[in-house]
């Protein structure tokens, strides 16, 4: 199963230092300017203060100058805070960063040059394409594939796993990391990347933020934004000369008072926060994104391409049961079984020991010394033993050992084949047992569906995701499976080139594809997915053709991926519904203020019973200052994600983020109100 997402404090003591520190450099209006909507308030809070300097600048009255300061003040709060939102989703992932930093040190390298001597170099000096040799203690200095060796590999430094994993030549385990430390034997390393651009720089420039880029959708809601911005510019300037045509004198500063409360400032201002935290969500999960997008890509998967083995399955065929043939007992059949399988130290092999100790057989460990281990080949397609006084047990498959028991002189069971098929036609393998020339039964072989797998895939399911398994298997044994799995649909006999069609069959439909891999073989399906997981135990050409790449090696990760995407999107979601909902409230308290000293009849609207119209401004303009970082824990952990039909979670969210957007500011902003009233009242508003 996978490993549970690293648990750490919200915020440590050094995070909020330099969150502190930060929120202040990023006044910087050269900064402020790339989010509009806090620049308008940044912008609002300079024409305050510059009213609180000189109120009769614009023609205001000089007994405003108080008035004018706290509106300036509640303005550079409300930008304060939203810049310790992002400089808090900042630090965060540079908290992060500085612990893989720790592990990239200035390494020292024994380059291999072409006539075979060796020489020692800073890793720094490597280019792509040197080969290094990597002895017992050494640091592997840079990303590569192994070309000759094995070794055991220590990646506790970028998975956080303390088990060494074996790197070895050619196949799908070549690939090494640099930072690495191999703890045994040697290899030696092509480089397969330049200085600086190695898998731990990515990581590091990635979890630091400084690769990352705004993703389609924060894009596309950042032009919303900037657009009610202006529309409400346009209205509350409009407003201001229709006031001033009426007889009515509306002090600037409640103007700007009114265009900060009208703009979507809570949002505006905890959008990027948003975006950052949830990249660090799935680095905290041991999962590495390329990219922002490939994270929300996520939160839009329709179909998602799993391989069957060491995915859905363990990929190891166990024994599952014991089917004797007619005549036979079944007690015999475990004992000669076991036999077989004592020196046997493949996994299938310690199983039907393991299953036959459970089933009480008669043959303890002793019974080693008394028999020669006869190893399985490809040409004979079985294995067994032979005993003390020359008998011979034998287990293989059923064509194998039927040849074998005719050769011996014996007869083929009527119901043999029976057995045979339905073991098959389950999906499992069947191994057939026999003593000299005579069937005792067959062995039960099973690939083994993952615990929990049946109700993920539900969960899944219940919100409109597709799970289509791969494997090679044919369509008989395929089907077992997939029926076992709980999957919506199966690929039987699936070569690479068929997980390309089928992708790009799902994207024609217009469906957001997710797949997994680890092989070179898999490299171009994951490019052509839209979510590309590669394993960090595959090959390079993998983990560079995928959009994502799991530390852990978790194949079925990808499950928990998704639901991380999902919860992004719903946070950014959930936390816009707020922040539109509660300007309702807001203009409950600003628009009767500032005409009821003109316009009696607007009192009707004050249903809030708000004291004064200074009052009212002031504590609708404290409480969408305040609302930011109340909101941050939100924005860092993510909205709490349950799988469920999109049309029940928009219900769900309209109900607790829409209304609740509604009611919060109507108790926030009449609190607020009875608090600032009396001192008010001490300065003469």
């Amino acid at each position: 199963m996978a490993r549970q997402e690293k648990r750490t404090k919200f915020i440590t003591q050094d995070i909020l230092k330099s969150s502190l520190i930060g929120a202040f450099q990023k006044l910087d209006p050269r900064y402020m300017v790339k989010n509009p909507v806090m620049f308008v308030v940044e912008v609002g809070f300079a024409v305050a203060l510059l009213l609180t300097i000189a109120p009769t600048l614009f023609g205001d009255e000089s007994s405003l100058r108080i008035y004018n300061g706290i509106v300036a003040f509640i303005l550079f709060v409300t930008v304060l805070f939203a810049n310790f939102a992002e400089s808090v989703a900042e630090g965060r992932g540079k908290a992060q960063a500085e612990t893989l930093k720790k592990t990239k040190k200035d390494t020292m390298a024994t380059l291999l040059a072409k006539d075979g001597t060796e020489k020692v170099i800073h890793a720094s000096e490597l280019k792509k394409g040197d080969v290094v040799i990597v002895r017992t203690g050494e640091m592997i200095p840079n990303d590569g594939e192994v070309i000759e060796g094995i070794a055991s590999v220590d990646e506790s430094a970028i998975t956080g796993e303390s088990a060494p994993v074996t790197r070895e030549a050619g196949g799908d385990f070549s690939s090494v990391t640099g930072g690495t430390t191999v703890v045994s034997d040697w290899l030696k390393v092509r480089i397969t990347s330049e200085p600086g651009q190695s898998f731990l720089d990515r990581m590091i420039s990635l979890v630091e933020g400084a690769s990352r880029q705004k993703t389609p959708n924060e894009i596309a809601l950042g032009i919303l934004l900037i657009s009610l911005t202006i529309i409400f510019m346009i209205v509350v300037v409009t407003l201001y000369f229709f006031a001033g045509y009426s007889g009515a004198k509306i002090p600037i500063a409640t103007m700007i008072a009114l265009l900060v409360c009208l703009i979507p400032t809570t949002i505006g201002g905890l959008l990027s926060a948003i975006g950052i935290a949830g990249m660090d969500r799935v680095t905290r999960f041991n999962v590495i994104a390329m990219s922002g997008k490939a994270v929300e890509a996520c939160g839009d998967v329709d179909t998602m391409i799993l391989d069957k083995t060491g995915t859905i399955t363990y990929g190891n065929r166990l024994a599952a049961d014991f089917r004797p043939v007619e005549g036979k007992s079944k007690e015999d059949l475990i004992d000669y079984s076991v036999m077989t399988s004592l020196c046997d130290t493949t996994p299938e092999g310690k199983s039907v020991v393991e299953l036959g100790r459970t089933l009480g057989t008669r043959i303890g460990d002793e019974a080693k010394d008394q028999m020669e281990f006869v190893e399985f080949t490809a040409q004979t397609k079985m294995s067994g033993v032979n005993l003390a006084d020359g008998t011979q047990v034998r287990k293989g498959a059923s064509e194998a050992i039927q040849e074998y028991v005719r050769a011996k002189g014996g007869q083929i069971p009527k119901d043999l084949n029976g057995i045979v098929s339905e073991i098959s036609t389950l999906g499992g393998t069947p191994l057939v047992v026999c003593v000299e020339g005579k069937i005792y039964g067959v062995i039960y072989l099973k690939d083994t569906v993952k615990p929990g797998l049946r109700e993920r895939f539900e969960r899944l399911r219940e919100i409109g995701i597709k799970t289509i398994m791969c494997t090679g298997d044919n369509p008989l044994t395929a089907a077992t499976i997939a029926k076992e799995a709980g999957v919506d649909g199966f690929i039987a006999e699936c070569k690479p080139e068929d997980k390309i069609t089928e992708i790009q069959k799902e994207q024609a439909e217009g469906k957001i594809v997710a797949m997994t891999g680890d092989g070179t073989n898999d490299a171009p399906a994951l490019a052509q997915a839209d979510v590309g997981l590669a394993m960090n135990s595959g090959t390079t050409a993998a983990k560079e053709a995928a959009n994502m790449v799991d530390l852990d090696s978790d194949p079925t990760k990808i499950l928990e991926v998704v639901e991380i995407g999902k919860q992004l999107l719903i946070t950014r979601g959930s936390l816009t519904t707020f922040s539109i909902a509660n300007d309702v409230a807001k203009y409950f308290a600003i628009i009767p203020a500032m005409f009821t000293m003109v316009i009696p009849q607007m009192e009707i609207l004050n249903i809030m019973h708000l004291s004064t119209p200074f009052s009212a401004i002031l504590s609708a303009l404290i409480f969408n200052a305040v609302i930011i970082p109340c909101l941050i824990p939100i924005a860092m952990r993510g909205v709490k994600y349950k799988p469920m039909r999109s049309e029940k979670m928009l219900i769900k969210n309209i109900g607790i983020y829409g209304l609740g957007g509604i009611i919060v500011p109507f108790i926030g902003i009449k609190l607020i109100d009875l608090i600032v009233t009396p001192f008010l009242a001490m300065i003469g508003l």
